[in-house]
């Protein structure tokens, strides 16, 4: 398929600037917040993580889907965010073991797509203006009623996600008869996080976003993790419960992303809106405990409050954000808590950062 075939499209951002682009399907329109991811691989991940819904993506990568999709390669049941933005979009692929191309995923999951567009300026854009609502569509001729629906949709500041995105009803994944016992909340989880683990001998009980600390304690597991997940931390009240009660018990705690983000809430750190938010497979941080840098995945557009950490007289933090100090990692003194703002489980060092599930199904023991 070439471009001279294909329909028109137009990315309106919420200050009225305007991109021009080619549709990748058919004609619609897709509405959110509008985020970029830097990585270089991994499209068919990014666009399954339940941490991106709601979001528009763009890719800054110029070539996307010359790899195809393969099953084993998804985060979720389905895709997640919200529509994409790319430069160069490949109907064909040449990977050995790919299943189908990207079109053909895009299109069984009714996403909204354009490309043609110029990434390079876009990005720029966002990163000196910050992330903000956007809209993706075909309807070229009617920019005035694209405005007044963009005018619509909630900012993501204030957004409660996670039960957009969190299981229905519990699950179980891994081996019933592993040494330990994890009850995880899902808030947006990935499959990886899971699998990670269950190869590390956990049998995970997976937990709708609102389950109460009462009924996950009658599980009798052997600790708890708290996962990633979509929208501002702030609105999830019983999630936050939860983390307080956990604490409580002294039982151990593991947090990932919006996990980490509550288990500060719950410790009384407020977190904060980033200007643009932290998405890529190549953010440095510094292990504060070791000295040591890795090499991580980040996916978050909300951060906590370092000054409040630091004052905090049971928290301390252990990993920092190289790029703009902001904290990427904190610890409980007194109990076995902790958290990282980044994922582990992607493993883009490619082990920098995998040791983190072994340090908590070691409290486990």
């Amino acid at each position: 398929m070439t471009s001279s075939n294909r329909l028109n499209a137009v990315l309106l951002l919420k200050d009225g600037t305007i991109f021009h682009g080619k549709a990748i399907g058919d004609e619609g329109t897709a509405f959110g917040e509008v985020c970029f991811n830097t990585g270089m691989t991994g499209y068919q991940e990014i666009f399954t993580d339940p941490s991106y819904f709601g979001q528009l993506m763009i890719t800054t990568n110029a070539h996307i889907g010359n790899y195809g999709v393969n099953k084993n390669e998804v985060e979720s049941d389905n895709i997640k965010i919200a529509g994409l933005i790319c430069k160069n979009f490949s109907f064909d692929y040449s990977r050995i073991d790919a299943e189908s191309d990207l079109k053909t995923f895009l299109d069984a999951n009714n996403l909204m797509a354009i490309s043609d567009v110029d990434t390079r300026a876009l990005v720029s854009h966002i990163r000196d203006h910050g992330a903000m609502n956007a809209a993706i569509s075909t309807d070229v001729d009617n920019i005035a009623g694209l405005k007044k629906q963009l005018d619509a949709v909630p900012d993501m500041n204030g957004l409660e996600l996670a039960s957009k995105v969190s299981t229905k009803e519990s699950y179980f994944f891994g081996d019933e008869s592993a040494p330990f016992k994890v009850a995880a909340l899902d808030i947006g989880i990935k499959t990886n996080i899971l699998r990670n683990l269950s190869q590390r001998g956990c049998y995970v009980k997976v937990f709708p976003y609102n389950t109460s600390f009462s009924e996950m304690k009658a599980w009798e597991p052997d600790g708890y993790f708290i996962s990633n997940g979509p929208g501002d931390p702030a609105p999830l009240s019983e999630a936050i419960d939860v983390a307080k009660n956990i604490i409580k018990e002294g039982i151990p705690l593991f947090g990932i992303c919006l996990g980490h983000q509550i288990i500060a809430l719950a410790n009384g750190i407020s977190t904060y809106k980033m200007h643009n938010g932290h998405r890529g497979i190549n953010h440095p941080v510094k292990n504060l405990l070791t000295g040591k840098g890795e090499i991580t995945s980040q996916n978050h557009g909300f951060a906590i409050n370092r000054e409040e950490t630091e004052n905090h007289e049971d928290v301390e933090i252990t990993h920092e954000h190289l790029n703009d100090g902001t904290v990427a990692g904190i610890r409980m003194k007194s109990k076995p808590v902790f958290s990282v703002q980044f994922h582990p489980e992607a493993s883009p060092g490619p082990h920098d950062s995998s040791y983190l599930f072994d340090s908590f199904v070691k409290s486990l023991a």
